[in-house]
């Protein structure tokens, strides 16, 4: 039974350790170590196979620019990925569905993306706030109400 309406966001323990610490940590115990030997056993090399396509598939639509975010996109969704597959198993803990979590991954990227786009190409950032053919009485009412969905987008998302 909950004690008050807000004990709902709170991380579950056991034994008064984190329960999302311990679902952190797994998927990367679970994942093998590629050796320095020539041949590779079929885990490693299915491994290996899974995240070059994956990878391929990920940076097909993007030029070459965005290919800088490879690694961080690829081993976001894979983490991603182990985690969920982790929480279908009977009495198990999924931290994706802790909103901390979420808004841990959401926060930084979204910020990282505005601040990168705001240096980049600013005109094309701050044309973003202000549709095309907007009527001239409803401009700064628009603008407004895009800044707040702006900073909405990670908390949404």
């Amino acid at each position: 039974m909950m004690a008050n309406f807000f004990s709902q966001f709170e991380s579950p323990s056991y034994m008064g350790v984190p329960l999302i610490a311990i679902a952190i940590v797994l998927p990367w115990i679970l994942f093998p170590t590629p050796s320095s030997r020539w041949i590779n056993n079929r885990l490693i090399t299915i491994q290996g196979w899974f995240i070059n396509r994956f990878t391929n598939q990920l940076m097909l639509p993007l030029n070459m620019g965005g290919h800088k975010w490879a690694l961080l996109l690829t081993s976001l969704m894979i983490f991603l990925f182990s985690i969920n597959m982790l929480g279908l198993l009977p009495y198990t803990f999924t931290p994706t569905t802790q909103l901390s979590l979420n808004m841990g991954f959401a926060v930084p990227l979204w910020l990282a993306t505005v601040i990168i786009g705001m240096r980049n190409q600013p005109t094309i950032a701050l044309g973003h706030l202000l549709p095309e053919g907007t009527p001239i009485p409803l401009i700064p009412v628009l603008i407004i109400i895009e800044t707040i969905s702006l900073f909405i987008r990670p908390l949404a998302l």
